[in-house]
């Protein structure tokens, strides 16, 4: 396995594994891994490495991965027959704005100023599925949520989500559009995490941004049904700037982002805002 090493201000080299360094990793992820029973997760967040890297290691090593030895593993836990409502479809928003579906579990990736949001979210997750989700921080400080479930990963992928939303070009489920109350509920966890707020030179836009063109393409399709008047897709991103629209968003559907509901109360509806981007 190839690791970096940095050489220089701006410069990296890939540097071999001694026989030494073989022996230590192979030694600290048994102790880790196999003994201490922490999953790739909680491994990387011990050793401040990403759980990509811990599971090259084990590869490398040839260390057994075994996750279903894991407290909590989903082969161990049951899915309940999920009842349609608000806040799954809302669950399903965040989803589809910053959330990430592998084979046996699911992410949530957060900013790094959203730890009020995290709990929301979690608590969120906690009333659809009754079950909790994990946090560590990245890297770059951002929050990751995530939960190895598989019974949820196959309901996940059963409706409509996918691994990779830009390659498959993900769109909304179908059945989020039968009621209003999900309708809200799914644009509300879409703007939390895909969506922004910014002051034009003479007023407001609220955007949802995606890759996904299907994706957002529902999305004007939900705003539309709703009554308002969003813009065509532009720039991989759909746009309310009508005034009413955005008071009657800030009314209706608002944010469970503090962050965000923080700048929807500052700006909307008043007369002066200050320059800035969220």
């Amino acid at each position: 396995m190839v690791e970096w090493s940095i050489i220089g201000y701006n410069t990296l080299m890939p540097r071999k594994w001694t026989n030494q360094d073989t022996l230590t990793y192979r030694r600290q992820l048994i102790r880790l891994y196999s003994k201490e029973n922490l999953s790739i997760f909680e491994v990387g967040e011990k050793l401040g490495l990403s759980y990509q890297c811990i599971f090259q290691r084990l590869k490398r090593l040839g260390i057994k991965i075994s996750p279903e030895s894991k407290k909590g593993y989903t082969n161990k836990r049951s899915l309940n027959r999920l009842q349609e409502s608000q806040d799954l479809a809302e669950f399903i928003g965040i989803m589809l704005g910053d959330g990430h579906i592998s084979r046996e579990q699911i992410f949530v990736t957060l900013g790094k100023k959203e730890k009020a949001y995290v709990a929301y979210v979690i608590e969120l997750f906690r009333r659809v599925y009754a079950c909790e989700l994990k946090c560590m921080l990245n890297k770059k400080g951002h929050h990751v949520l995530y939960i190895g479930f598989r019974n949820l990963v196959d309901y996940l992928l059963s409706i409509g989500l996918v691994m990779n939303k830009v390659k498959e070009q993900v769109k909304v489920p179908s059945w989020i559009f039968r009621d209003r109350k999900y309708i809200i509920g799914f644009l509300r966890g879409f703007f939390d995490t895909d969506g922004s707020i910014y002051k034009l030179k003479h007023g407001i836009q609220i955007s949802f941004c995606n890759m996904s063109m299907p994706l957002l393409d529902n999305t004007r399709t939900a705003l539309i049904s709703l009554g308002f008047s969003p813009s065509k897709i532009s720039s991989n991103r759909v746009y309310l700037t009508k005034k009413k629209d955005l008071l009657r968003y800030k009314k209706e559907i608002g944010s469970a982002n503090p962050t965000k509901m923080e700048r929807i109360n500052k700006w909307v509806g008043t007369e002066v805002a200050k320059p800035g981007t969220l």
